[in-house]
C-alpha cells in the first residue's frame, strides 16, 4: 500500500519498507532477539482486524515490517 510522501510510519531519508506475513510472531521474536537482532514490538500497533506487528532493520537501517494476521 502506498503512504503519503511525508508519512512518519518510518524513518525520514527512507522511501520503502519490506512488510513479511509470519504464523508465529512471537516464536519469530524470541528467536530474532536470541541471535542479537532488535525486534520492536509496539501494542498500540496490534488490532483484531489487522492482526499483530513487530519491526526489524535490515543493515542499511530499512525497516522490516513482521505482520501476523489476524485468526480466522
Amino acid at each position: 500500500m502506498p503512504f503519503a510522501r511525508d508519512t512518519d510510519y518510518w524513518p525520514a531519508g527512507k522511501s520503502w519498507m519490506i512488510n513479511f506475513r509470519v504464523d508465529d510472531l512471537d516464536a519469530l521474536v524470541a528467536r530474532l532477539r536470541q541471535a542479537g537482532i532488535e525486534a520492536v514490538t509496539d501494542p498500540a500497533w496490534d488490532t483484531p482486524e489487522t492482526g499483530r506487528f513487530a519491526r526489524i532493520h535490515d543493515p542499511e537501517g530499512n525497516p522490516i515490517e513482521l505482520w501476523e494476521p489476524p485468526a480466522e
